[in-house]
Order: C-alpha cells, then structure tokens, then sequence
C-alpha cells in the first residue's frame, strides 16, 4: 500500500495552506449594533519601574528632548495611537498613594518607599500637576485611581475639589497657589483598586458598604460629572461581582475587571517573554482567549441587576504578564513584547469589541516599559513594540457602530489543545466605510478567509496593513527596532461583494471597504 502526500503552494502566501475547511466571514454591513467606544482603547501608567520615571518622564533638566519633562519621542508615539484616557497613579501604588504628596514644589515633596514595586524611593516628581499636563501633551482624558486601601473619604473627597472646583475654596484656591488657575475635567474615577487584594484584602459586603460611603462624597463641581468605577474582581471570582452589583450597583456607573493572561497558567512560573517555542506562543495565546468567557459570565451577572446595561464593565487592567527579563529587578515587571503578544492584544480587542455593549472602558496593561507595553526606553533611545502597531490598526474601531460578524474557522491545534484560528472584528465609521481587522492564530499555517459583505454595494477594498513576523518569539530591540514591524497589505481579491483575504500564519491585518 503506497501513501501518498500531497503539499500544494499558492502564489503569494509564505507557508503551505490549509486544504481541511475553508474559513468563512458574513458581515451585515446595514445592521449596526453599538458603538465601539474609544474608551475600550485606554492606557495604563502606574508608578511602577521605569513606567513613569524614565519612561514618561526625565525631567525638565535632562538631555533627553523633553517638554515640561516629558519626553517627547514617547509623547509624539503616543499621540499616533489617539489614546482615549489614561489611568493613574496605579494599580496597587494608588492605594498607598497620597495626592498632598504629589503637590507643591517638587524640591519640597516628601520621598515615601513604593513597597509594592522594588521597595524604591518615590520623590513624587510626577504628581497631579505633572500628570493632567501629560493627558494635555497626549490629548487624553485622565482617569483617576483613588485611594481607598491606606486613604480616607476626606482625603479623595479633597483630591476631587481641588482638580474640579471653579469656585473660591481653599482647596480650588490652593490649586492656583500651584499653577493651575482654571479647574480641570476629571471624568473617570476608580473607588479603590482590587481592594479584594493588594487594595486593602477586603471582602465583597465591606467593599461594597465601604464604596457607597466613598461614592456618596465623590462630589460633581462646576459642571464636572463623575463617572464612578466600583473595584470589581479578576478572571472567575464571580460572587464579588454579584455581591457589589447588587448593593451598590445603583451609586456606580461602572465596575472594573481585571485579567492577566499568564501564558503557563502558573503565577509562580509565567513562561519567558522572549526565547520560546511554538507551545508557549499557542498557550499564550489560548490563555488570551479565556476573556470572553470572563466577559460573558460577567456581564451575564450583572445583567440580573442592570438588564438596561447602565453600569459598564471596565477591564481596567489586562494583557500578558511573563516572567521578567533576567538581570531586571524582578519588582519592576519588565519583559519583552513579542508577535505574539500583539495577537493576545489583537484578539482581546475583539472580545471587548464583540462585547461592547457592556465594556464600554477599558486599559491595557501597561503604556510604558512595564508588562505589555507599548513603548520601550532604554536611557535616550525608544522603540515601539509590536503591541503598539496593533493598537495603532484598531484606531479604526474608534466609536465606530459594531457590525453583525459571523465566522466559521478553522480550529488551530497543537498539544491536544484547540483554539480558532481566526479572529476579527468589522465596524462601520461615520462616513459609512467599513473597516476590518483580522487576525490569522496559526503559528505555521497561511489562511485563506472568504468574507461575504451584505448590506452594501461594495465599490472598493483598500488601504490595506498588515503586521506579521518570521518567528513565533520575533520582538522588536534596540539593535532591530523595526523586525515587527507594519507593511502595506494587498494580497487579497474583491469580486463584487465577496472579498478573499490571505493572510500569512501569526498575522493581524487591517482593511478599509468602501
């Protein structure tokens, strides 16, 4: 008996193809969901590592081009992704955080110890002036973590006044004293953060009785309407979200989710972020995918308390959290950011996308330096990460109308384990151009999609970007900045209204149909 193998190439694709089933895509161009708010696309920078001080900011004095401190290649990179809103000063630093600290002049700032990141000295150079002028620099609205854990009602009550209040009060007054003569606009405010955890290890009825006493003194000034976030668990807790929704839900307008994807699934050993196999990038990637079921069961809770869907679910913190580099100081939580990690990043955007009825804000973590960035610095030099360049495609979904979106896939398989091998999300801007972003999960195999547009009368395809890389592990450095990099994408036919993509194993596209 002879066997016989048979390998077939097609022209323009890098690997063999799949010949099993064929991947398939419907989008109903004329039946717009929800908005995806560009909220969903917010930052995270906490005072952790050389996630500010390096990172952000250098300080006037320094060499490094600066404005008013802050550097300005990382500022002019971050203004290309349009960030929404920008959450700080953490994270767990924010509830040994005090605001007085971060006030004043800077020679006269007391230095506290930042005990949860490295036991470092905190000058508290970068405080509430310093900040809003970087939400200024980046266009940005600020989000602020209050300090529920260590803090008190009157001090976060306090911190609202004096950012928010136009009046005459000692507290608005005190902020002219400091250089800020109208009030700023500060929309978003956490109530504590994982307060179930490093936020004060309390339990669901004391949190929730604890924020409604907080919520009840988060006061609105001069026009300024608070959005209050309740400290909502991570991953699978779901009692704590049904216990706060429940008696508290109606003095919060969101509640957060926080969900780190731990490529090994074992907190005391991570996986590399760099130097790894096709098994830690399908684990990676399997573990990524967890967040729909964390998503779904969420929402699905607070759907017996909010079947309206008032209250948001804020996924205020995710990404993927490795091993930190060798050699670094393991508190600083720095790692590399591989091609693999933008395609965590790439199908996490559509799970909150899919689900933005209800996520209507959310923060990856982190912006700078610290676990999955956007931006690496390494003394004057920066680069951006393949994380960044996905970002940088979704700008696309911005409060552009979610798009009805069915896929047939292929599963990937390896290890025993499956997952599909293809992930998207279509949506429809205010000029009535549908754009989509699709990502091929294979590590080896080139995918050919079929997508059938309806609703529309397809004119055009174009503006076509693709992100991929020759390796599982491909990162960017210092010596190679551009090896993940962005390239133009055409490798696709459109007849009439079907349009046939073909896309390179371990790739994330973006594409305009007009």
């Amino acid at each position: 008996m002879r066997t016989i193998f048979l390998v077939v190439f097609v022209l323009g694709l890098s690997g063999p193809v799949s010949l099993q089933a064929q991947n398939t895509m419907t989008i109903n161009a004329d039946q717009p969901r929800n908005k995806i708010s560009r909220h969903i696309y917010g930052q995270f920078s906490e005072h952790l590592g050389t996630g500010v001080y390096g990172g952000l900011w250098v300080g006037k004095d320094s060499d490094i081009p600066n404005t008013d401190g802050f550097r300005n290649d990382v500022v002019e990179a971050l203004k290309e992704l349009e960030i929404p809103n920008l959450r700080w000063p953490g994270g767990c630093f924010a509830d040994e955080y005090h605001w007085r600290d971060g006030i004043g002049p800077q020679e006269d700032r007391p230095t506290r110890i930042n005990t949860h990141w490295g036991m470092v000295e905190e000058k508290n150079e970068v405080g509430t002036h310093e900040f809003m002028r970087l939400t200024e620099l980046l266009d940005t609205e600020p989000y602020i973590s209050a300090n529920v854990g260590s803090g008190t009602v009157q001090e976060m009550a306090s911190w609202v006044e004096y950012m928010t209040y136009n009046g005459t009060s000692t507290l608005a007054n005190l902020r002219r004293e400091n250089g800020q003569e109208k009030a700023w606009e500060v929309k978003f405010w956490g109530i504590g953060n994982e307060s179930w955890g490093c936020g004060g290890n309390m339990q669901a009825d004391y949190y929730a009785d604890l924020y409604r006493r907080y919520a009840t003194f988060a006061k609105d000034y001069s026009g300024n309407e608070l959005y209050k976030i309740a400290s909502g668990f991570s991953d699978d807790n779901y009692d704590w979200t049904e216990t706060v929704v429940k008696n508290a839900g109606r003095m919060m307008d969101a509640i957060s989710l926080h969900y780190y994807t731990i490529p090994t699934g074992n907190w005391g050993q991570k996986g590399p972020s760099m130097n790894f196999e096709e098994e830690m990038y399908f684990s990676g990637l399997r573990q990524g995918l967890k967040m729909d079921e964390y998503v779904s069961r969420h929402s699905a809770i607070m759907d017996q308390y909010d079947p309206e869907k008032r209250i948001a679910l804020a996924v205020d913190e995710w990404g993927i959290w490795t091993d930190p580099l060798p050699g670094s100081n393991p508190g600083f939580l720095q790692q590399q950011n591989s091609i693999r990690d933008a395609l965590i990043a790439s199908t996490t955007l559509d799970i909150l996308n899919k689900h933005s009825d209800r996520v209507r804000i959310a923060n990856i973590a982190q912006t700078v330096n610290v676990l999955q960035a956007m931006i690496l610095t390494e003394g004057p030099e920066m680069l951006k990460t393949p994380t960044y360049h996905v970002f940088d495609f979704y700008t696309v979904h911005h409060d552009a109308m979610l798009l009805p979106l069915h896929i047939e896939t292929e599963d990937y398989s390896h290890g025993g384990e499956s997952i599909p091998s293809i992930s998207a999300t279509a949506s429809k801007d205010k000029t009535g151009a549908v754009h989509l972003t699709v990502t091929n999960l294979h590590a080896t195999e080139d995918k050919e999609v079929s997508l059938n547009i309806r609703g529309m009368d397809v004119e055009t395809a174009g503006e076509g970007r693709i992100l991929t890389a020759d390796a599982v592990d491909a990162v960017n450095t210092f010596d190679n900045p551009d090896r993940v990099s962005p390239g133009p994408f055409d490798n696709y036919t459109l007849e009439g209204n079907q349009l046939i993509l073909r896309l390179p194993s371990k790739s994330v596209i973006v594409i305009r149909i007009e």
